[in-house]
Order: structure tokens, then C-alpha cells, then sequence
């Protein structure tokens, strides 16, 4: 396998680094998106560790830093965010197919990275799969119930309130919450685009962590914020609730990375090494 650095694009304002294994002219090739602000490597190098272990399973691959993130610049047109996310995924596409002859992609987002990967999911026709982490999700009905059922029915609880009370004996700290949400679009936006990717045949795979438990707390709450879509079997989900958001134990990112790379194999399987172009 070699890793190859290119800047990029329409104005060669993306930079990026490519996984090619040696040999391969795979179909699908897998890109990852920035998450939130962090540089392509991704929170405490996920990207790259995720990349690698993908490459060295056969996939192509590109990590990269979208316009005015991490080393890219800007175009200098005047297009909108939504506008901007599209164009450059155009490009990096472009890029996969000249470096590896790619004719379709996985895209993997985490966070932001998962909202913008959504935004091309549901209407570029070259992404044949997607993998969502910690992407859009709501407070549903059964997340209220399962958060504060037991906060009511805790009396140490209702002790700490009775002493933080006027002439009690202290107060009680609200505990902190998770400072890592997406930007919510409207639920029934997100669920026709969802309706309408697997009716296309895309594959899709859904990892929701515990690092969010401020809007997500159940692996239920997949159907319960999408409907039925979340039933269909080009559908995966998964909810992992001892990981954090940026899965920065050992363990948990090897559950994670092992769970990308088995989706992947069962659902895209990578060219046979030693294709010849």
C-alpha cells in the first residue's frame, strides 16, 4: 500500500492524502470528511488509523480537508456552505477515480463530518454507501422517558434537591452535558433523504456512541427518530453507549474500526489485489 499527498481540486485549493494498495483499481473507493474543525487526520488520528486498516484490506481510500478546513484554502466563489460540501466531495471523487478507477464511494462522517456526508448521500449518485457517526438524531418521546424516569425515581436525587433547598444544606451541581451535537435539520427533511437513499440501493450504516447521550440514549431511538427506513435491510445500526464521541480508547476503536471494515466486506468487497488497470 502507498499513501499518496495531492492538493487537489477545481481550484487546487483541497489537500488531501490517498491510500491506494498496490495493485488495486477497486470499484469503491471509501473517503472520510472532516470532523468538525479537526484536520484530516481526524480526533487523535481516527482517520488515519481508520484509512489504513481499510487500505490494507483492499480499499482505496482518501482522507481529506474540505475548502477553509485544516491545510485547505478557499475558492473565492460565492457559493453556499451546502453548495461548497457538494463541489468539493465532486472533486475529491474525481480524484479517487483518476488515482484508483473508482466508479463508486462509502462516505464516512463523524459529527459534522456526518452531516455534510449526509447532504451528498442523498443526491450525488456515485455514493453507493454511507457510514454515519453520531450524526442526526432527536429527542424522541422514549429518550425523555429513559433520561428522566430514573432521575424521578432516584431519592438521593430528590435528597441532594431537598439540601440545596433555601436553609438546606448545599446544592445540587447540574451535571454537565456532552458539548458534541450536529446541527439539527428538520426530521422529516432527514427521513425522506434516508427513504430516499435506500430506495436508490445505497447501503448505510448508522454508529451512534454514549458521547452523546444530551440527544441519544438508546439504540431504539434509531426508529424512533427515522421510522420505519431504520427496519430496512440495506440498513445498519449499531449504538455503542461505553464509547465516547471521538472513541479515544484503544478498545473501543478497534470495535469501531472492526465494525466499519466487517460492513464493508459484507456490503462492498474489495477488488482482488493485483487487478491489472
Amino acid at each position: 500500500m502507498r499513501e499518496e499527498a495531492h492538493r487537489f481540486g477545481r481550484a487546487r485549493h483541497l489537500v488531501g492524502i490517498a491510500g491506494v494498495p498496490e495493485g488495486a483499481r477497486g470499484e469503491t473507493g471509501v473517503i472520510v470528511l472532516n470532523a468538525g474543525l479537526v484536520h484530516r487526520i481526524g480526533p487523535f488520528r481516527l482517520h488515519v488509523e481508520l484509512t489504513r486498516q481499510l487500505n490494507a484490506a483492499g480499499y482505496p481510500t482518501l482522507r481529506f480537508d474540505m475548502s477553509t478546513l485544516g491545510d485547505s484554502g478557499a475558492t473565492g466563489g460565492g457559493m453556499t456552505r451546502t453548495q461548497q460540501v457538494c463541489a468539493d466531495l465532486d472533486d475529491a471523487m474525481v480524484l479517487m477515480k483518476n488515482r484508483a478507477g473508482c466508479e463508486r464511494f462509502v462516505l464516512v462522517g463523524l459529527c459534522s463530518g456526518a452531516q455534510n456526508a449526509h447532504v451528498v448521500a442523498s443526491t450525488d449518485p456515485r455514493v453507493s454507501g454511507a457510514v454515519f457517526l453520531d450524526g442526526y438524531a432527536y429527542r424522541t418521546l422514549g429518550y425523555k422517558l429513559r433520561h428522566y424516569l430514573p432521575r424521578v425515581a432516584d431519592p438521593g436525587r430528590w435528597a441532594r434537591w431537598l439540601r440545596g433547598r433555601p436553609g438546606g444544606g448545599g446544592t445540587d451541581k447540574a451535571a454537565p452535558e456532552p458539548v458534541f451535537a450536529v446541527a439539527p435539520a428538520p426530521r422529516d427533511q432527514v427521513i425522506a433523504d434516508f427513504t430516499g437513499m435506500v430506495g436508490r440501493g445505497m447501503k448505510l450504516y448508522l454508529v451512534y456512541s454514549g458521547g452523546i447521550s444530551n440527544y441519544f440514549n438508546h439504540a431504539r431511538q434509531f426508529r424512533e427518530c427515522f421510522g420505519k427506513v431504520m427496519s430496512h435491510p440495506s440498513v445498519t445500526t449499531r449504538y455503542l453507549a461505553e464509547t465516547d464521541h471521538t472513541y479515544i480508547l484503544t478498545g473501543d476503536r478497534a470495535r469501531l474500526l472492526d465494525g466499519i471494515g466487517g460492513w464493508l466486506a459484507r456490503n462492498f468487497p474489495p477488488a482482488t489485489a493485483g487487478r491489472s488497470p
